[in-house]
């Protein structure tokens, strides 16, 4: 009789192949990993495809120029104060009630000024605005 214990080999786990795979991963979403900077983002505005509408007669036209002049169906404003914006809105409203504010901004005009625009409007509760632009024409790149 053999009262020696049996011998039995130790059980490892060989994670060679799995450092492998762990590695291969890594390069695999290092290279396809794209870093951009978004202070290098190029933006020209205001461009469109669509075709030319004409203004309709019942809908408040606002334009406003590169040196943040604000004019409201051919009108211009003394400032840009948002109580101004407001009142020259409410005046061109005249009996209309849910009249479509359209917004023809240059595109030097400061973001600041179109947002005054569009908030005097939403503060008297016309929420159909729009943007005026130009035909993105193909040749002007």
């Amino acid at each position: 009789m053999n009262f020696q214990p049996d011998k039995t080999e130790e059980i490892g786990l060989d994670i060679t192949p799995l450092i492998d795979v762990v590695f291969l991963l890594l390069i695999f979403f290092m290279v396809s990993t794209t870093f951009e900077r978004e202070s290098e983002v190029n933006i020209t505005l205001p461009e469109a495809s669509k075709e030319i509408t004409q203004p309709k007669p019942d809908a408040i036209n606002i334009a406003i120029d590169a040196q943040s002049h604000i004019y409201i169906n051919d009108r211009e404003l003394l400032n840009t104060q948002l109580s101004t914006i407001k009142q020259g809105i409410y005046d061109a409203l005249g009996n209309l009630e849910d009249a479509p504010v359209i917004i023809s901004a240059d595109a030097q005009t400061p973001h600041q000024v179109v947002i005054k625009v569009m908030d005097a409007a939403r503060q008297l509760n016309l929420v159909r605005i729009t943007f005026a632009t130009r035909i993105f024409d193909e040749e002007d790149q």
